[in-house]
């Protein structure tokens, strides 16, 4: 019989000996963290680059940075960074993110006019901030503008977003005559830095915008008896004063339900309601029975949404409603310069936020319109820039807009706006509108024409 025990033994003993491991605790990064540091680091990378004329300072929980060489006059901006959010909001989305961050209360601002014109002075390089992501979503939303943006359909959309909001919102910060465009300025307010010189002095926008849309009937050559088609009604100011003191019939074109209502009820008050006719209407849909029916064409600052794929039906169309002779279309529209110019506008903070699926033109790319639209019916008559009077105007706007509005007041047509947070982010909304529009027109990034057509032949004020 055969013993196993040495074997069993053999077997035991070379059975192999498990040794316990000390714990090993292994960290993950959070992915957001790892984000925000990769955003943060590329931000100030390309800030170490970019900042070439004026100071940055940025401060966050990490510590301070400085950027650029402090001079005498130059524009110095000290950003707090409250929320980490800021940096991948900068990183993958630009100047929108830069909106959508101080809205939200991502970042504070020492000045937020000289912001932009930080940005602005140093846009070449601030252009390495968009990241492929970026570029694609850019592309796009600029295809999808530009062919989608203001369909018949998409416009009553836009208008909603746009002007369908309070009209008490817009009484507070408006002109009695409720002009939402640009002012003239003359020495008796002091010019266009007349309110950052001696002081804003009560009725000086008013003023300001009557000489607008009294230069504006000017140009126009208006006369008592005249027939006047509006495409863009606004809350009837231009419509009224035609009436007033040109003696003058106007048919009206608006998309806003709001702008329609408080419109007809300024001109009842007004008097004119015989000889001011308010139409709830896309412009492409005007009636047989406006063929050569008017003497005069305005509209003012409503080509920004009209879109480049429309121009010239546009045009085709104010053509189709002037008379054959003696007739003159006046237009303005805030515009890009020529090099700016491009018909794919990407969605940023103007069109996500103030005026959806706009876009601006040029100045040559509605000449250009306007003769192939009228197949060469009309003549070029005036080209003006307004540009230098637009910043004045919008920094009364955002005087107004803290004077006059009130939380109490707002929710009625704003019921979030009881939430103090959602209050504060719709202040900061407009105060960033006004600061962003203002540095855009100082800093001749964006311009605004006003271009006035005559018939062939039609001859000029007496001149011999």
């Amino acid at each position: 019989m055969l013993n196993t025990a040495p074997s069993t033994a053999v077997a035991l003993s070379s059975a192999p000996k498990l040794y316990r491991l000390p714990s090993l605790s292994m960290v993950v990064p959070n992915p957001r963290s790892v984000l925000v540091g990769y955003s943060r680091a590329s931000v100030l990378a390309i800030m170490e680059k970019a900042i070439v004329r004026g100071y940055l300072t940025i401060s966050d929980s990490e510590g301070v940075s400085h950027f650029g060489t402090r001079t005498k006059g130059c524009s110095e901006v000290h950003l707090k960074v409250t929320r980490d959010d800021f940096w991948t909001r900068i990183l993958f989305s630009q100047d929108l993110g830069f909106s959508e961050a101080y809205m939200m209360g991502d970042v504070q601002v020492n000045n937020l006019k000289a912001v932009f014109d930080l940005w602005l002075d140093n846009e070449a390089g601030m252009g390495n901030l968009s990241s492929t992501a970026n570029r694609i979503a850019s592309a796009i939303s600029g295809l999808s503008n530009a062919f989608l943006g203001q369909t018949r359909w998409k416009a009553r959309l836009n208008a909603i977003a746009s002007y369908d909001q309070s009209n008490e919102l817009f009484k507070a910060f408006l002109s009695k005559e409720m002009m939402y465009s640009c002012a003239l300025w003359t020495d008796a307010e002091g010019g266009v830095r007349g309110d950052l010189v001696t002081g804003p002095t009560p009725g000086d926008l008013e003023t300001a915008q009557l000489r607008k849309i009294r230069h504006v009937l000017t140009a126009a050559r208006v006369k008592p008896g005249d027939r006047i088609l509006e495409f863009g009604s606004g809350w009837g100011g231009l419509a009224i004063e035609a009436a007033r003191t040109f003696g003058c019939e106007v048919d009206t074109l608006t998309l806003s339900k709001e702008q329609k209502a408080l419109a007809e009820e300024r001109i009842r008050e007004a008097g004119f309601q015989d000889r001011i006719r308010v139409h709830l209407m896309d412009y492409r849909d005007i009636p047989p029975s406006f063929e050569k029916a008017f003497d005069a064409f305005v509209s003012i600052e409503m080509l920004e949404h009209v879109g480049s794929q429309h121009y010239h039906t546009y045009f085709k169309l104010v053509d189709y409603a002037l008379k054959s002779r003696d007739a003159t279309a006046v237009v303005s529209a805030s515009t890009f310069p020529e090099s700016r110019y491009s018909r794919y506008q990407p969605e940023d903070f103007m069109r996500k936020y103030m005026w959806p699926n706009s876009c601006l033109p040029s100045a040559t790319a509605l000449i250009a319109a306007a003769n192939s639209g009228s197949e060469g019916r009309f003549t070029l008559e005036g080209v003006e820039n307004h540009a230098a009077h637009y910043p004045r105007t919008l920094r009364e706007w955002g005087r107004r807009l803290e004077a006059n509005v009130r939380q109490e007041s707002i929710i009625k047509d704003y019921p979030a706006l009881a939430d103090p947070a959602e209050y504060e982010v719709f202040k900061r909304k407009w105060q960033y509108l006004f600061a962003y529009a203002g540095a855009g027109f100082a800093k001749g990034y964006i311009t605004c024409h006003m271009l006035t057509f005559t018939r062939p032949n039609d001859c000029p004020p007496s001149c011999d």
